[in-house]
């Protein structure tokens, strides 16, 4: 079993590398606008690897490792379409240039596959070494699913107030020019900061928020290192490339966030009752495809008017 973990470890590593090297080395070697059409010619590039690469799981660790690996995917996937708005909303107050959006991501993505790492270490060693964290984390994801479930949708992300931002204008020297996409130009020999440098940063911290709840969730479902690194890695990849392609129509799935507080709840759930009872990963990939696929039906069945209108009317009560 370890043996074939090095193996899938060293196709996960070939997969990334040559689809990166390909990604930006030759497909967006030159900054350009990303179309809907490219975007989605890229969002099912992963997609498919994604479930090629869990057929080498299926074939090399067993039917387990590998419904583990697709619940993994699905809940982080989920929880991560929150992400494509925070992406919407930093671009939109930044004003970054279309030109340059697809850069951005790229790079955030690259630290991600760091940070993501130091995350899932972190967490799974401290559920060996202190069990009872686990019953930690399952509270943590209640509460949020929670938070989630009594947020307003019309609440906005206050950009204003990320400590990075914060950070960057009072110790960074920045400039407002994005001269030709670089992260820093030089200006009369001293090095600044563009305004796409600040962007990244605010990405990643947001991507870091975010974690906080994707990575807990993940661990419920199996403390297998390799299946939760590679499941986050591969969702996030596909949903990055999604983003150009479903920023434009995302109000479309206004039910998305019940089922979002449903999955989080459930999680939070299995792993409070870890210690009585193990709820088998098939029925947990089967509960989260069940919601997701209720979540997406809804909001194509039922328009998004009748949500709003049936809110502004509670708030005039």
């Amino acid at each position: 079993m370890i043996n074939n973990e090095w193996l899938l470890l060293a196709a996960f590593a070939a997969i990334i590398l040559v689809l990166f090297a390909l990604d930006l080395g030759v497909f967006h070697r030159k900054s350009h606008k990303i179309t809907i059409r490219e975007a989605l010619i890229w969002s099912g590039i992963w997609l498919a690897v994604a479930f090629g690469f869990n057929i080498l799981v299926y074939f090399w660790m067993g039917s387990e490792a590998a419904i583990e690996f697709m619940a993994g995917y699905l809940v982080e996937r989920t929880l991560s379409f929150d992400n494509l708005f925070v992406f919407l909303l930093i671009f939109s107050y930044f004003k970054v240039p279309a030109l340059y959006q697809y850069k951005v991501l790229f790079w955030g993505i690259i630290a991600a596959l760091v940070l993501r790492g130091v995350f899932i270490i972190a967490g799974i060693e401290l559920i060996y070494r202190f069990h009872w964290i686990i019953y930690l984390f399952g509270a943590f994801l209640l509460v949020s699913g929670l938070k989630i479930a009594m947020r307003k949708d019309e609440e906005p992300m206050d950009v204003e107030r990320n400590p990075v931002l914060r950070f960057c204008r009072r110790f960074l020297p920045t400039t407002d020019q994005y001269d030709d996409g670089s992260f820093f130009l030089k200006i009369n020999g001293k090095l600044f900061a563009t305004p796409l440098f600040i962007v990244l940063l605010v990405i990643e911290t947001s991507d870091i928020i975010f974690a906080f709840d994707s990575v807990p969730a993940i661990l419920g479902i199996t403390l297998d290192p390799f299946i939760v690194y590679t499941s986050n890695i591969f969702s996030i990849l596909g949903l990055r490339a999604l983003y150009f392609a479903l920023a434009g129509c995302m109000v479309m799935f206004h039910y998305l966030n019940q089922g979002i507080t449903l999955i989080l709840v459930f999680v939070g759930a299995k792993m409070l009752l870890s210690g009585f009872y193990e709820i088998p990963a098939v029925i947990a990939l089967g509960f989260i495809l069940l919601v997701i696929a209720a979540s997406i039906g809804l909001s194509l069945l039922l328009p998004d008017g009748w949500a709003r209108d049936g809110r502004s009317q509670s708030n005039m009560k």
